[in-house]
């Protein structure tokens, strides 16, 4: 399991953590098995844990509550996902900008 995806499913369940493996796996754009292995591997890593809700009349209704483990983990995810983000911001970001010069330098753009 990547780190990408630990992120998101961290991200997403911190945020509503009564969405259904459904709602889940729609969110993050992957199938519902893949989802359900994700959700096992991390409760089995202990960064998550899932809870029946107690007023449910649907007893295969879970919360899935980031465990305090899982908070740290995310943090210090987040951290790595941004920094990586930035990196592609900036190596995108200079590659328009010489691309921008060259289609200027042959008047393909208004200068």
């Amino acid at each position: 399991m990547n780190e990408d995806l630990t992120f998101l499913v961290l991200r997403q369940l911190q945020a509503n953590p009564k969405q259904t493996q459904l709602q889940l796996s729609q969110a993050i754009g992957i199938s519902v098995g893949r989802t359900n292995y994700v959700v096992r591997a991390l409760i089995e890593r202990g960064l998550l844990k899932a809870e029946h809700f107690r007023n449910s009349k649907n007893k295969s209704a879970y919360a899935y509550l980031l465990t305090p483990e899982g908070i740290d983990t995310k943090a210090r995810i987040t951290a790595r996902f941004i920094q990586r983000k930035r990196a592609e911001y900036d190596a995108l970001r200079a590659e328009l900008d010489q691309l921008t010069a060259e289609a200027e330098a042959e008047g393909l753009l208004p200068q």
